[in-house]
């Protein structure tokens, strides 16, 4: 087919559109609601496995020194375990600060400890450490407690492994919900462009009769799909712009809240804005464009 022919059925892919545009429109609002539904199902996943990773960040590694380890003991421990693959942050620990959070924390601290504890060098310095991977942590530590000047390291393996299930239960409760969403959309999607189709089916029986090819007669259906779909994903994509943003200030204002339990890595939507277009953009042309042209074989084979 030449070049102008196919500019000529694109042309009237588009002039379908507001020749019928009561289908078109109904095909629009239900691709629109579609998108809805799975994008939102989707990025809702994708933060709830984002802000249980973020709760991973609060189990820690805590390190004990040997007491009475040397400066340069406690510099040459930093580098190995900074050095370890799985370790994301080191912190030092000294013991004049743990000292003086035992006496913050104990009643009558301060006459207890002028008398009987007028200084630090009993403790240990120690650190205090996240890990990039909690799935590994048991090994991390055992690495750690292995260490030549290492007295003690400590973790909660049994938190670790509580986080690992919820992302798994997570995992297959969105999958499903997805999956759901992706079924109960398609056949929403294709209800609404047989119904589309339907109602031209006298125009594509006699362009059949007439002589046209299938490819001719499926051009502007293609087109008209491909189209409404490309304008579905643009409004999803604002609607979603707008309900996660709102969202999004509704939980980074409680600033509390998100500390205590890891809300701090929801995702900024203009970190994702570009990604999220491009899916919608995509995935709404492509069922469009697929729905309609599927929509007209049972009508071209007359």
């Amino acid at each position: 087919m030449k070049l102008s022919g196919i500019k000529y059925l694109a042309d009237q892919g588009v002039e379908n559109i507001w020749k019928n545009k009561m289908m078109a429109f109904a095909t629009f609002c239900v691709l629109l609601i579609s998108l809805l539904l799975v994008g939102i199902a989707s990025l809702f996943y994708v933060n709830m496995n984002r802000m249980i990773l973020g709760l991973g960040d609060k189990n820690e590694i805590s390190v004990f020194m040997k007491v009475g380890a040397s400066d340069d003991d406690v510099k040459e421990v930093e580098e190995a375990l900074k050095a370890l693959d799985n370790v994301n942050t080191v912190e030092f620990k000294s013991k004049e600060s743990a000292l003086k959070s035992m006496e913050e924390k104990l009643p009558n601290a301060d006459g207890i400890f002028k008398t009987y504890i007028p200084d630090a060098e009993f403790m240990p310095d120690g650190f205090s450490i996240t890990v990039k991977d909690n799935d590994i942590i048991s090994d991390t530590t055992a690495q750690i407690q292995n260490m030549e000047k290492v007295d003690k390291a400590r973790s909660s393996p049994q938190v670790a492994e509580f986080l690992r299930e919820l992302r798994k239960v997570v995992s297959l409760i969105a999958g499903a919900i997805v999956l759901t969403l992706a079924v109960v959309s398609m056949i929403m999607i294709s209800n609404t462009t047989k119904a589309s189709v339907y109602a031209r089916r006298e125009e594509i029986q006699i362009m059949k009769y007439v002589g046209a090819t299938n490819a001719f007669i499926r051009m502007p259906f293609f087109v008209e799909g491909m189209v409404t779909g490309l304008f579905a994903g643009i409004g999803a994509f604002f609607i979603t712009w707008i309900v996660y943003r709102s969202t999004y200030t509704v939980m980074t204002d409680q600033i509390t809240l998100m500390n205590a339990f890891g809300l701090q890595s929801l995702i900024p939507f203009k970190d994702i804005r570009l990604f999220v277009l491009i899916a919608y953009l995509i995935v709404g042309s492509f069922i469009g464009a697929l729905g309609s042209v599927i929509s007209t074989k049972r009508h071209i084979d007359v």
